[in-house]
């Protein structure tokens, strides 16, 4: 039977010869005490989970702009999944992805460390700083270049594996208040609520002042209220499709639905926010987010496809929700690295609660 990682001894060639062709430059500006290979969890080739494998690789070097984190904890979501099965498959023809076989070496987006060396550019952290952000690539290895724009510091109350699972909630952040334009006082729809980023979404939501409505299982009934939920609907036993038109807002984690019943529950001027999910195994969203944007033209609701895109500022908002207790992460599985692909695998069954995390280093 085949193991989910493997641990060679040597640096392997492939890993070595990518080190060499990064173009990064030789000597960052500021470095603090950093060896000269790490471990990572490696990924040559698509499929499930367990093709992953933990190797020795040589240590990245930041650029100018960017930030080298001894990473301490990494989050394990659905979109990670999807980058290592190669599924839907045209995610393969993207920057994610990569023809005929996986672009990116390491795995892994969301994540909280330590400050271990700096692009000569960067002036805003110093070594040995604390911080979470989310990259590209890369998180799910003992060290992680990172653009300097995508970190902030490491909010105070948590710990960091806690830390790590907080990137996705700049998801649920911009889906409620850039796409959905979510005021005080409105009525919001999470559909997914019980996921890393629908539990962000109940929680955000209530703190702007918005009335929220949570679907989910039967499980998570209790939680969703705990979290901040005003109405709760059991998927198994009610549908939220009936009562009319009375959200402002709908934010849609699953695509469960037809366009036209999510439509049917915005009021007239109502935003839907598509952040995720649905289709194929060949096109996945992609299909569903063109009819949207067709759909959009002819209609005063707003039909928003969702991309997310981390940054400083908004992470220093997410700071604040969490620091001031209006807000905190959900952390429901943690996996030492060497068992990565069972994390993944648990997030790709589709039913885990909050978040899941990877504990890279103390």
């Amino acid at each position: 039977m085949k193991t989910a990682l493997a641990a060679p001894d040597a640096l392997h060639p492939v890993a070595e010869k990518r080190a060499d062709e990064s173009g990064a430059p030789k000597r960052p500006a500021q470095v603090g005490s950093v060896p000269g290979v790490m471990k990572a969890v490696t990924h040559r080739r698509y499929g499930e989970p367990e093709v992953l494998a933990l190797e020795t690789l040589a240590m990245p070097v930041p650029g100018p702009d960017e930030v080298l984190v001894q990473v301490c904890a990494a989050g394990a979501s659905i979109g990670d999944h999807h980058i290592i099965t190669g599924k839907p498959y045209l995610i393969r023809a993207t920057p994610f992805g990569g023809l005929p076989r996986p672009r990116n070496l390491v795995p892994g987006s969301a994540m909280a460390g330590r400050v271990a060396a700096l692009g000569q550019n960067v002036t805003d952290f110093a070594v040995g700083d604390e911080v979470y952000g989310e990259t590209t690539r890369g998180a799910f290895a003992e060290y992680v270049v990172v653009a300097a724009a995508k970190l902030g510091p490491r909010p105070t109350s948590l710990s960091f594996e806690e830390a790590a699972a907080v990137p996705w909630a700049v998801t649920a952040l911009q889906a409620l208040r850039d796409s959905g334009g979510l005021k005080p006082g409105q009525k919001v729809l999470i559909n997914g609520a019980s996921g890393a980023v629908g539990s962000w979404a109940v929680q955000l939501a209530k703190a702007m002042g918005a009335h929220v409505t949570a679907v989910c299982s039967p499980r998570n009934l209790a939680r969703m209220r705990e979290l901040g939920a005003t109405d709760v609907i059991d998927y198994t036993k009610e549908d939220f499709v009936t009562g009319g038109p009375r959200f402002d807002v709908v934010v849609d984690l699953v695509a469960n639905r037809s366009l036209t019943e999510f439509r049917s529950v915005l009021t007239p001027t109502g935003a839907y926010v598509a952040c995720a999910g649905g289709g194929s195994d060949w096109v996945g969203p992609f299909g569903r987010l063109i009819v949207l944007l067709v759909m959009s033209l002819f209609t005063k609701q707003r039909l928003k496809p969702f991309v997310a895109n981390p940054n400083r500022q908004d992470l220093a908002v997410l700071r604040d929700f969490v620091d001031s207790g209006k807000a905190r992460p959900f952390v429901e599985r943690r996996f030492p690295m060497a068992e990565a692909a069972r994390a993944l695998a648990h997030v790709g069954e589709g039913h885990a609660q909050g978040s899941t995390v990877i504990t890279i280093a103390g």
